[in-house]
């Protein structure tokens, strides 16, 4: 429509401006140029009727197409909303029928609990019937029992308990008996088996707590340095100590980690050293690490010198010194090896000269009998029998011999010496101060240790006493009888023995105490 407007308006106008045009011929011109203008003006206005006409028909056909396109539209939402409409009624009608279905099982099943009731009623009733009956038969059994026994209930009960109770406590005493033998029998095989793992047992702590040596840096750009470019500092200072170098996040500081004492202070003395002279470089670096060895093998043979010094102890073996020399790098639960073997070597010597022996032997023996851990780290076997073979290749005397690979009961204490060292080792390490354990590991193993006594039936209480040495179990009266406590602390002391790593050994207590209340009113 607005088209078919547009197309008038123009029209109008085209009219207009034929009427002005035609008068102003008309005016200006002569009567033939009118009649000119006139056709002209005529011709433009049949033009323009014309397009008029046109532009109509065009927003005619236009309009119509629109008006069918929007029916067809109209007809296509129609459809498919009917559709969706004859979709849900087939879904409702489906669930109608599954509701009828289910209503229907529904009564079905309470038809048959209905039945299942009054069969179980009939069932309890007949369960009633049965048990009155058969106490009624029980208590007819019972009145002829007594009257042929000539005993009332409580009388046969009371025979028939003292003859248990008494063939119990013979049983009893006489498994007492058995087991006592058993523990006096076992009690010097433990006793021995504690001694001969004591060293398996440190082994744990000795490679987690003792196996790097720590190097403080003036800088952090002192760490670029060390690791050189492309790693080539720090990959020929661990080809020449043999250590591994760890350089982490830790600020200013160097790990230095590996088994061997020796190789790692020599690696901790070169690195020191690159430090201060500020020359690092694979050349510089071997340099300093020879020079450092053939300073350290002299630190060594003056702590094996000054020990023996100490001792008053002359003739030993230089090679044997050396060996001796190495326990300075070497610790047990934070004990120095050396002064643990000067104190053993004083200690030995002291009880020596109480009991009237040779006092210059026991000193030699004590000083020497952890010689093997200087090599027990680069040989295989325990640290006893190395030290034995070491002192027997140098020409040391069968007497000490014997009592350096006898001090863990590795083999049997023939001598007097050898019992000797056993006891001055034992002091040496045992007395205050001489070693400790990491808090951590302290904490854990009590923990453990309460942990493990507290997983058993019966147990109310666990207490570790003694720094760790002894535990306290409380049990509950009513589970737990006197005899199975003694069963209890057994059990206890194996399964920590089992799962525990520990120095010396650990005292299991089971307490079990009756307590009878009553109130005076």
């Amino acid at each position: 429509m607005d088209s078919l407007i547009i197309s008038v308006a123009v029209g109008v106008v085209a009219l207009v401006v034929g009427y002005v045009i035609a008068h102003i011929l008309l005016t200006r011109r002569s009567s033939s140029q009118i009649n000119l203008a006139r056709n002209e003006a005529d011709r433009i206005t049949e033009e323009a009727k014309q397009q008029a006409n046109l532009s109509k028909r065009a927003s005619e056909v236009e309009a119509k197409e629109s008006v069918e396109r929007r029916r067809r539209e109209l007809e296509d939402e129609i459809r498919e909303k009917k559709d969706s409409v004859n979709n849900l009624e087939k879904r409702l009608n489906h669930r109608e029928e599954g509701l009828e279905k289910r209503a229907d099982l529904i009564d079905r099943q309470e038809l048959d609990h209905k039945r299942r009731d009054q069969e179980i009623k009939k069932q309890e009733q007949h369960a009633q019937d049965l048990q009155d009956k058969g106490q009624q038969i029980v208590v007819e059994c019972e009145q002829r029992l007594e009257s042929v026994a000539e005993l009332s209930r409580e009388e046969a009960k009371k025979q028939l308990m003292d003859s248990v109770i008494e063939q119990a406590r013979l049983e009893a005493a006489k498994e007492i008996r058995v087991i006592e033998e058993e523990t006096k029998q076992e009690a010097e095989k433990r006793s021995k088996k504690i001694l001969a793992t004591a060293i398996q047992r440190y082994a744990g702590d000795y490679v987690s707590e003792k196996t790097v040596s720590v190097v403080h840096l003036p800088n952090e750009d002192m760490k670029g340095r060390i690791i050189g470019r492309e790693g080539r500092n720090i990959r020929a200072l661990e080809a020449a100590t043999g250590m591994d170098l760890i350089i982490d996040d830790t600020p200013e500081c160097v790990i230095i980690s590996g088994f061997n004492p020796v190789r790692r202070e020599v690696a901790r003395m070169s690195l020191e050293k690159l430090i201060s002279d500020g020359r690092i470089h694979p050349a510089r670096i071997e340099e300093i690490v020879a020079k450092t060895e053939e300073e350290l093998e002299k630190i060594i043979q003056e702590a094996g010198e000054q020990a023996t010094f100490e001792l008053g102890i002359h003739g030993i073996h230089p090679e044997l010194i050396k060996y001796l020399g190495r326990l300075k790098y070497r610790t047990s639960y934070s004990q120095n090896q050396l002064q643990h073997s000067i104190e053993a070597g004083f200690l030995c010597g002291a009880m020596a000269a109480e009991l009237g022996l040779n006092q210059r032997q026991a000193k030699r023996a004590g000083l020497l009998h952890d010689l093997g851990k200087s090599i027990d780290h680069e040989m295989e076997g325990s640290h006893a029998m190395l030290g034995a073979d070491l002192l027997k290749k140098y020409n040391e005397t069968p007497k000490i011999v014997h009592a350096v690979r006898a001090h863990h009961e590795e083999i049997k204490p023939e001598s007097v010496l050898a019992v000797l060292v056993q006891a001055a080792d034992a002091l040496s390490g045992a007395r205050p101060g001489a070693r400790r354990e990491r808090l951590e590991n302290y904490v854990k193993r009590i923990e453990e240790l309460e942990s493990i006594s507290r997983s058993f039936k019966g147990v109310e209480k666990a207490f570790a006493i003694q720094a760790g040495r002894e535990v306290r179990v409380i049990v509950e009266n009513a589970k737990v009888t006197d005899a199975a406590a003694s069963l209890l602390s057994r059990d206890i002391a194996s399964k920590i023995e089992t799962e525990l790593t520990y120095p010396g050994q650990i005292k299991v207590t089971v307490i079990r105490e009756t307590r009878a209340v009553e109130y005076a009113k």
